[in-house]
């Protein structure tokens, strides 16, 4: 029962969460959809977070993806040890790398007095289930070798279960407790973002391609 309440219906659930959640903040409130950047605030620790950050999770995120959406191509890439070898070693070099962005980002939240007065109990979770999503990430891709190759014949079937509405739960219910974790922590994450700032991800400035350079001028007494 666990097993199904977990990968069967809370999917369901945060992505309802996260479209709906999404849509009315954008209706109410569509000039919030932003990273509500602490740039001004501080900028010098922020770029050793923020910039290894992007770097190391896109690649990351792009891998899932197109292990999801091309699980043939996929499996085929990996069809020779030596890609294999260096798509794991890459993959835990990116995990590393953006653990240490994370724990980068909640240093510069924690030890600086202004950055802490902009912080809101909601980043306290965000940082925290993004903290947990990489640290179980990389000690999956540690203790758990291969996983780019298994990702095809467990993961990869149960999500295309729940696209098709009829959840395979059997895939994930035999997997390790920890893998468990990164895939419920995963949809946990989907969740927040409507209330978090992870809803700048789904804000694509297109305006700004066609409109007339602004200039920005200070003024000061």
């Amino acid at each position: 029962m666990t097993d199904l309440i977990l990968f069967g219906v809370l999917p369901y659930i945060a992505v309802t969460v996260a479209v709906c959640g999404s849509v009315y903040r954008y209706a109410v409130d569509r000039y919030s959809l932003s990273s509500q950047s602490s740039q001004f605030l501080e900028s010098r620790t922020l770029f050793w977070g923020t910039v290894p950050w992007h770097y190391t999770i896109v690649p990351i995120l792009l891998a899932h993806l197109l292990a999801f959406l091309f699980p043939a191509a996929w499996g085929t890439l990996l069809g020779r040890p030596l890609r294999l070898y260096l798509l794991e070693i890459s993959g835990m070099a990116l995990g590393l790398v953006a653990g240490v962005a994370m724990v980068v980002f909640l240093v510069r939240r924690a030890g600086n007095p202004r950055i802490g007065a902009v912080t809101t109990v909601i980043d306290w979770v965000l940082l925290a289930v993004l903290l947990l999503q990489v640290a179980t990430g990389v000690y999956i891709a540690v203790t758990l070798r291969w996983g780019s190759l298994w990702y095809l014949h467990t993961t990869t079937p149960w999500l295309w279960s729940l696209v098709q509405l009829d959840p395979q739960v059997s895939y994930m219910a035999v997997m390790p407790a920890i893998v468990k974790v990164h895939a419920v922590n995963a949809f946990f994450l989907l969740a927040l973002v409507p209330f978090s700032r992870l809803i700048h991800m789904i804000s694509v400035p297109l305006a700004y391609l066609g409109r007339s350079a602004q200039v920005v001028v200070w003024y000061r007494r």
